[in-house]
């Protein structure tokens, strides 16, 4: 299982799962990280306690923690 968290700078990929809870899952879907949505990772924060994604044309940091809940297969 590889997960957001994992992927490196400018990789894109496409998301599997989320394995969040109701009401966070709920938040990622309105930022468009759903089931089959694509994503590139912009960038790690120096600490990796961050990531730095495009969503469409969306711009969204996420935490660590909330990023290795989203499952990912690289496109």
């Amino acid at each position: 299982m590889k997960t957001l968290y994992d992927c490196e700078k400018n990789c894109k990929v496409k998301v599997i799962k989320l394995n969040a809870s109701t009401e966070l899952k709920q938040r990622f879907i309105s930022f468009g990280i759903m089931k089959g949505s694509e994503i590139e990772i912009l960038q790690h924060t120096a600490a990796k306690s961050t990531v730095e994604i495009k969503v469409a044309k969306m711009r969204i940091a996420l935490r660590d923690t909330e990023a290795k809940l989203i499952e990912v297969q690289k496109i």
